[in-house]
């Protein structure tokens, strides 16, 4: 990855502060195309690893929450044209189906449980 990452201190409590890693929407994709097919894994396991990845002790969460919607609507445009799925970023493997956020993605939460679903039995 030819790519620097953004990571900026943050005040963490009354005497300390974090290293926060600012994502770009590549890192995010490229940790979502690392997700395994058919099992959801949650953003916060994205953000760990991530943080990790980067050597910051955390991973903004406002900006990977932006980063899925922009995703989500580049990919669910591209399957509703007619573009294979296997060609798009999966954003459905890291958003719970239950979530607030999944019902604000394009496709929402019926998509995203039809495309987990269909990548299981897949497997």
């Amino acid at each position: 990855m030819n790519e620097i990452p953004t990571i900026e201190p943050r005040r963490k409590g009354r005497s300390g502060t974090q290293a926060m890693l600012i994502p770009s929407r590549q890192m995010i994709e490229e940790q979502i195309r690392l997700a395994p097919e058919g099992v959801l894994t949650e953003t916060g396991v994205l953000r760990r690893r991530l943080a990790a990845q980067y050597g910051a002790d955390a991973c903004c969460p406002v900006t990977v929450q932006r980063h899925l919607r922009a995703i989500a609507e580049l990919s669910f445009g591209a399957v509703e044209k007619g573009e294979p799925v296997s060609v798009v970023s999966p954003y459905w493997r890291m958003v719970d189906p239950a979530s607030l956020l999944a019902k604000r993605l394009a496709g929402g939460p019926a998509f995203i449980r039809e495309r987990l679903a269909a990548e299981y039995r897949e497997r």
